[in-house]
């Protein structure tokens, strides 16, 4: 298992004291989620199933009024070239050819002296030029009319559609509520017996079988580690006092620190679980603490290790103050400094650490010289009893629980945990809280 590092920091520095008025009773934040989403540029242009309906629900009304208009425009332009034929009259009268043309058009190109052919021409000339300038109109008119009525039917489209998804919006805001640590939330969804209510009931079912399972989960990893530590505590003390006796011999002192120190492992291995099953849960608890402190007590604790391995500790904390639990955040800061401590270079190694104040977060950050941690053994490392190169083989660096602890409390608290491979070595992992 493999933590922290990063770039040099600037000299140390002693950490700054939470000032006289640290902030007291702020609201508690936000609960956990699993992956939050980044924010999209422009999520409009999301393909959304409310934009697809939407898109869809016009479209077939453009394609539909298209068609309506096509065959509105055929019926029209048959039906004057029907009439065509009752424009124009003709009547003998003494003196010749009397022509009574019904178009002002043909009125203003005829005369008394006209032959029948040439009238004939001029009125279908006048006829047809009239039948295009009123097909020309019907179709420009309609063609606006269906426009108007295109965008309607994609703004009630959308409003329908939104509408009709709700339950949806119901259903995954619920989803991500609970892909935390959350099981306690329910859908609960009303309204008539459809396909989306049976979705959400069965949702719901899936969330009590989870809540159950998980539940019972802690409860039995929480009470085995409970029955584990007496016998573990007996055997440390029949142990010591096997050794403290002055008559034992060489060998019988040598197979007790042997075994005294399997029996420690065995009991960080079972606060280790106790812990993790206790990180689980939501903390609901929740004071100001400070980072800073928190990683200044973290660091003193690791300092004599440090020492013996001859690893730098270095670093400048700025007070961070976040609400929540500071046993368990003192956890997460002293496991990633151990870590970070514990798996470094053999000389001239250091790890720095790093607390900071943002836009409504607060940072944690540790840093470390190391071996080199390709990115795809990254994430295997938050797993329980995984390392660097290892699966769940023992290890006198630790039992192989500390970074699932850190990844455990900080999602309790609402917040992320990053791990990031450091160019020559070693890693930076980067501990994101809501303040």
């Amino acid at each position: 298992m493999t933590d922290v590092p990063a770039e040099p920091a600037p000299a140390p520095t002693a950490p700054p004291r939470p000032p006289a008025g640290a902030p007291q009773g702020r609201p508690a934040p936000p609960k956990p989620t699993w992956d939050p989403q980044p924010a999209q540029a422009h999520p409009w242009l999301r393909p959304t199933i409310r934009i697809r309906l939407t898109l869809l629900y016009g479209g077939l009304f453009l394609m539909a009024g298209m068609v309506l208009l096509t065959i509105i425009y055929l019926l029209a332009a048959q039906a004057l070239h029907d009439g065509g034929a009752t424009n124009f009259r003709l009547s003998n009268i003494p003196g010749g050819l009397e022509v009574k043309p019904l178009t002002d058009c043909a009125q203003a190109q005829t005369a008394p002296s006209m032959t029948v052919q040439e009238f004939n021409r001029i009125q279908e000339v006048c006829i047809e030029t009239q039948q295009r300038l009123a097909l020309d109109s019907l179709l420009r008119r309609s063609l606006f009319a269906l426009l108007g009525m295109t965008l309607l039917a994609f703004a009630l489209g959308y409003l329908m559609a939104g509408r009709v998804l709700s339950p949806l919006g119901r259903i995954t805001r619920t989803a991500r509520s609970v892909a935390g640590s959350d099981l306690h939330k329910r859908i609960e969804l009303d309204g008539p017996d459809d396909e989306l209510k049976e979705l959400a009931d069965t949702f719901d079912d899936m969330l009590d079988r989870l809540d159950r399972a998980f539940n019972a989960q802690q409860r039995f990893v929480a009470n085995a580690s409970h029955e584990l530590r007496t016998p573990l505590a007996i055997n440390r003390t029949l142990l010591e006092v096997q050794m403290s006796d002055p008559a034992a011999s060489p060998d019988l002192t040598q197979l007790g620190k042997t075994l005294l120190a399997t029996n420690e492992r065995s009991e960080q291995l079972v606060e280790g679980l106790l812990l993790l099953a206790r990180s689980e849960n939501e903390i609901v608890d929740r004071k100001p603490v400070d980072l800073a402190e928190v990683a200044s007590q973290a660091v003193d604790q690791v300092r004599t290790e440090a020492d013996k391995k001859a690893v730098e500790l270095r670093g400048v904390r700025q007070p961070a103050y976040v609400q929540g639990n500071g046993v368990l955040l003192e956890r997460v800061a002293l496991n990633l400094v151990q870590n970070a401590v514990r798996y470094n270079v053999p000389r001239d190694g250091w790890v720095e650490v790093t607390t900071e104040a943002q836009a409504g977060l607060a940072l944690l950050t540790v840093s470390n010289t190391g071996p080199v941690v390709p990115a795809y053994e990254v994430d295997n490392l938050f797993e329980p009893f995984r390392r660097l190169r290892t699966e769940r083989t023992g290890s006198d660096k630790g039992v192989g629980l500390g970074l699932s602890i850190v990844r455990s409390v900080t999602r309790a608290h609402g917040g992320t945990v990053v791990a990031e491979p450091r160019d020559g070595g070693g890693l930076v992992v980067r501990v994101v809280l809501p303040v």
